[in-house]
């Protein structure tokens, strides 16, 4: 999902109670490990099996554009399910550092159930936008890259002045320390350059990423402008059949 960078969090403050962003977390491992994509299992098979076991498996829990709106019920429903389905190591890796970093500090702000909600729904209508604008495409979406993303975007507007800690790979990965509001709003043209030379076959889908960044970040302030805003300090990286 998010390339090059890292963040930190602040060791002066202490970090918040986080149980649906570490049950999150822990039921995206899971759905892996036990999955044909971790190449843990041996029942699965090897080489050619192994494949055409992962491709089937992204089809059957991932989203598929062209069979969203077919009017079958399980085909409305992959849009929640793919949220828990990653392509590689990589891609599970990336997305759950962001969203242990990002998502612990946001949940605390909103509320357990709210932030629960919020993450679903963001994640859901991500896809389901990127469905919409690729609708005769066959390839399957998953990983929870829209859901993370909406996090990043109410992550800007609750807590603007946090400090990032970030490896630039034109400054030879030195850290160097921003703002969000000056790193997350250069992750979003990143998202938005990528999403313009972004081919048709499969590989990660900005436009996921940005419609989960934009929803997450117009919520966030239609809930909480006139609210005090926190100041505190997270932010870390993250990144398969379309992976998100």
């Amino acid at each position: 999902m998010i390339r090059n960078w890292s963040a930190a969090a602040s060791g002066a403050l202490r970090r918040p109670s986080a149980p649906v962003t570490h049950t999150l977390i822990a039921v995206c491992c899971l759905v892996f490990l036990i999955g044909p994509a971790s190449g843990l299992d041996p029942g699965y098979g090897t080489g050619d099996a192994l494949l055409a076991a992962q491709r089937g498996y992204f089809r059957h829990w991932g989203v598929i554009p062209a069979d969203v709106f077919d009017g079958s019920a399980w085909s409305a429903l992959t849009p929640a399910t793919a949220l828990f389905v990653h392509g590689s190591w990589v891609h599970l890796l990336g997305n759950m550092l962001f969203l242990h970093v990002f998502g612990t500090m946001t949940e605390a702000r909103m509320g357990h159930l709210r932030f629960t909600l919020f993450y679903v729904g963001c994640g859901y209508l991500a896809l389901l936008g990127y469905a919409v604008a690729n609708a005769d495409s066959e390839q399957s979406l998953v990983g929870a890259s829209g859901a993370v993303s909406g996090i990043l975007g109410a992550f800007l507007l609750l807590f603007p002045r946090a400090r990032v800690t970030s490896l630039l790979p034109f400054l030879f990965f030195l850290p160097v320390r921003f703002p969000a509001w000056v790193v997350l709003p250069f992750w979003v043209v990143l998202q938005w350059l990528a999403a313009g030379q972004a081919s048709d076959g499969p590989g990660v889908a900005y436009l996921a990423h940005l419609l989960g960044f934009g929803l997450g970040f117009c919520w966030a302030w239609a809930r909480f402008t006139g609210t005090t805003t926190v100041r505190g300090a997270p932010a870390p990286a993250s990144e398969g059949e379309n992976q998100q």
